[in-house]
């Protein structure tokens, strides 16, 4: 799973891992089959089931089954290590990320206990140690960091240094995400760059929200005036 993902392309890498696409394969010459296992190994994250992951994807639910019987086989020591976590929290052991932060359930809960989110834990715990380090890290080398925003740092500098500070705290997130992963693993990060006039918007999301509420003050300007 390490391996697909310095690739580049984690989705075309599993379909290669697991012999549904050739060697050679890339997201154009291979959208469907790269899109349906896309679906898995995001869905797998989040501990989802083929009907759930049939449904949001767009692909049959047995489609959906079969894809996630290749993932298991293709990545069998994930799947060994995300089912021990599992196993250890309906134990009542406590499931720790590196940096000591755990969860533990009360013995007997089992009622309590969901399996899903417990596959989700770990991944979404390191994550938030990685942006909460890289923030911190930021910050101290004298970046003006105006916030995180989900997995990403809202940067703000002028605009003839924007490019080089960007590439700097790109750096800052990689050095935390080794830190966090150990020597040799990083995590890539994307760099947006942004200037007046124009805005930030999260892709076709953002655009309509923002439509949405300039539209709601224009009509309550206008019934007040």
């Amino acid at each position: 799973m390490w391996e697909a993902y310095p690739s580049g392309d984690p989705y075309i890498a599993f379909a290669k891992q697991a012999g549904l696409a050739p060697p050679d394969a890339t997201k154009k010459s291979h959208p469907d089959i790269r899109n349906a296992c896309k679906a898995i190994v995001l869905g797998v994250n989040y501990g989802m089931g083929p009907e759930s992951i049939a449904a949001q994807s767009g692909i049959h639910v047995v489609r959906a089954r079969e894809l996630l019987r290749l993932h298991r086989d293709t990545y069998r020591v994930f799947w060994r290590w995300a089912e021990e976590n599992v196993d250890r929290a309906l134990l009542g052991l406590p499931l720790e990320i590196v940096f000591g932060w755990r969860i533990q359930y009360p013995p007997g809960c089992h009622a309590d206990i969901n399996g899903r989110s417990i596959l989700n834990w770990p991944m979404q715990s390191h994550g938030a140690a990685m942006m909460r380090l890289g923030l911190s890290m930021a910050v101290e080398a004298g970046f003006m960091i105006c916030a995180p925003i989900h997995d990403a740092l809202l940067l703000e500098a002028p605009i003839d240094q924007i490019d080089e500070q960007a590439r700097a705290v790109a750096e800052i997130m990689a050095q935390a995400s080794e830190i966090v992963l150990g020597p040799g693993k990083r995590c890539r990060s994307d760099i947006k760059i942004v200037g007046y006039p124009d805005r930030f918007e999260d892709e076709a999301r953002g655009s309509v929200m923002f439509e949405r509420v300039m539209a709601l003050l224009e009509a309550a300007l206008n019934a007040a005036a």
